[in-house]
């Protein structure tokens, strides 16, 4: 059987992932390695940093970073290779089969309703001041979004590209921000849905990639009610995929 070549580069590794400055320490290092594997920031062989340093990067102490890491092995997301590291393990799809921790839906339903109140507005705002720049960077978003779901890989980043590119084009910086700080959210529920890998979702992603089109013309043709419409039905049709217990 022959081995998967490995990607061998600590420090491309880190420049994907995001430093963790607040407290639950080793839940949100868990969270960002976790969030960054799963969308596919950190890609099947990718070797982690060596402990000290996770730690330097996250702020935090080994001990931490070891937690974590612990965590993302009883996961089978990653394994130890002796004398050559730690990697994202080339088949975590397959194998990780045990079913997530209890998650706290609270929290994310409570970010569906921000994004309810939020998000049609930054569609509604971006389709009357957007420019070609952003035009392009929803589009880049969109076709990323594309071709990973064509191949079958992790798609959750581009999702949220295309959603941060239409905040950015709001113009309004305060706007961009509550956003950005939604990017955890996705974690989470992928956290919640990672069985459903196994369960045929590619007419939820079909309908996701339809949703996000159908959004993306209205700020095309800055058509600002148009946009906000179709902002609000995604985001209500999100929430309805999340709670359905198996998709159609």
């Amino acid at each position: 059987m022959t081995t998967p070549e490995r990607e061998s580069a600590p420090s491309n590794a880190l420049a994907r992932l995001q430093p963790v400055k607040h407290e639950r320490f080793a839940e949100r290092v868990y969270e960002s390695l976790f969030h960054a594997i799963l969308t596919g920031k950190l890609a099947p062989t990718t070797r982690l940093p060596p402990e000290q340093q996770l730690a330097t990067f996250f702020q935090v102490s080994r001990p931490v970073v070891r937690q974590a890491l612990d965590r993302l092995r009883s996961d089978q997301l990653i394994e130890s290779v002796r004398g050559s590291g730690t990697f994202v393990r080339p088949d975590w799809q397959q194998v990780s089969t045990r079913p997530p921790q209890e998650p706290d839906i609270s929290h994310w339903l409570h970010g569906q309703e921000l994004r309810l109140v939020l998000e049609p507005e930054c569609a509604h705002w971006a389709a009357l001041r957007r420019n070609q720049a952003d035009l392009q960077n929803m589009a880049a978003a969109l076709d990323g979004f594309e071709q990973a779901a064509a191949k079958g890989d992790v798609a959750h980043h581009f999702d949220f590209q295309f959603h941060e590119a239409i905040a950015r084009a709001s113009a309004n910086p305060r706007m961009l921000q509550v956003i950005q700080t939604l990017q955890y959210d996705v974690s989470h529920a992928v956290n919640m849905t990672r069985h459903l890998v196994r369960l045929k979702p590619w007419q939820r992603t079909h309908d996701v990639l339809d949703e996000h089109r159908d959004i993306y013309r209205s700020i095309e043709r800055q058509d600002a009610e148009s946009a906000r419409r179709a902002m609000r039905s995604h985001i209500e049709k999100a929430r309805i995929r999340m709670l359905e217990p198996s998709p159609n």
